[in-house]
């Protein structure tokens, strides 16, 4: 029998993608994402055995996503289950897999996921000695806690990190979670991980900064302004990308631009900093896309550096 047949089966998992036999599922990390996966994962057909959580926050979303489900310490969990899911902190991932392997909990035959956008299959490596599948499961999606988490799972990018052979295992467990597996490289995963926390975080952390220099204007209901604007933005921005940017860098409104700053430096002189980032990655971009000639943009280039924080500078300078 092919490696990847002896690896579905023993999983657990077939070929085409069903689920003969289920697996013993332990969640380890019952938070924003871990209950998530564990609901869809039972959904699916798999049980959840036993699931660890630290924080009273934790312990009330599984009772609402796992119910029935004990919370356990970390080991148990582990010790309990075919398939390990492994949704904790990036920083915390390292150190609890390696943990877990000195206690010699991990055993041959496991499968285990971690839900790290940040991270590859090496973290995984201490549970890989001992025999386990490592894979790197890592839904494409903002979770906040709220029950409408586990309704956005359906159709979600999952980005997949696996060695060749055990593909058809980390896609089968994709589509049975309800998502969409695309493949990256261990090698990519972290520009990856970057590429999505500037898209999705920072957004947030824009429309913040937005709809707080719109409060300071005297505009009650920021969301309200805010709304249509920011929606045909970012369909803008995903179907046409640099095409579809408009306002005064686009213009090479260099005085507008001006009064934006001076008026910031004013009213709102913590936002400066951003503002001038953003302006000056924004000038980069027309530039290098031709939505700015290179006389228009110099200008805007020559302003925005000489409104730099000193320690932007700083960098700059020694970069």
């Amino acid at each position: 029998m092919p490696a990847v047949r002896r690896t579905l089966r023993a999983a657990g998992l077939s070929p085409a993608g069903t689920a003969p036999a289920r697996l013993r599922v332990g969640v380890v990390g019952a938070g924003r994402v871990g209950a998530v996966l564990g609901a869809a994962l039972t959904t699916a057909g798999h049980e959840v055995v036993a699931a660890a959580g630290l924080s009273a926050a934790s312990a009330e979303r599984a009772g609402r996503l796992l119910p029935g489900v004990p919370l356990l310490p970390t080991d148990e969990v582990v010790a309990a289950a075919d398939l390990v899911v492994l949704a904790v902190p990036d920083d915390s991932l390292a150190g609890l897999v390696s943990g877990l392997a000195e206690t010699g909990v991990w055993r041959a035959g496991q499968l285990a996921f971690h839900t790290s956008g940040a991270h590859g299959l090496a973290v995984l490596a201490p549970a890989a000695r001992a025999g386990v599948l490592p894979l790197a499961l890592h839904p494409a999606m903002t979770f906040t806690g709220a029950p409408e988490d586990a309704d956005r799972l359906a159709g979600v990018p999952f980005g997949v990190t696996s060695a060749p052979e055990h593909r058809p295992v980390a896609e089968t467990l994709v589509l049975e979670m309800g998502g969409e597996p695309f493949f990256v490289a261990e090698a990519d995963r972290g520009l990856y991980h970057a590429a999505l926390v500037t898209g999705a975080n920072h957004l947030v952390t824009l429309v913040a900064e937005a709809a707080d220099l719109l409060r300071t204007a005297g505009v009650g209901e920021p969301a309200r302004v805010l709304a249509p604007l920011l929606t045909a933005a970012l369909d803008n921005g995903l179907r046409r990308g640099d095409r579809g940017l408009t306002g005064p860098v686009s213009r090479g409104d260099v005085g507008t631009v001006r009064r934006h700053l001076d008026t910031l430096t004013e009213r709102a002189p913590d936002s400066v900093a951003a503002y001038v980032a953003l302006a000056r990655r924004t000038t980069e971009r027309a530039l290098t896309t031709g939505r700015l000639k290179r006389h228009e943009g110099a200008p805007l280039v020559e302003l925005l550096d000489g409104h730099v924080p000193g320690s932007l500078a700083s960098g700059r300078a020694e970069g």
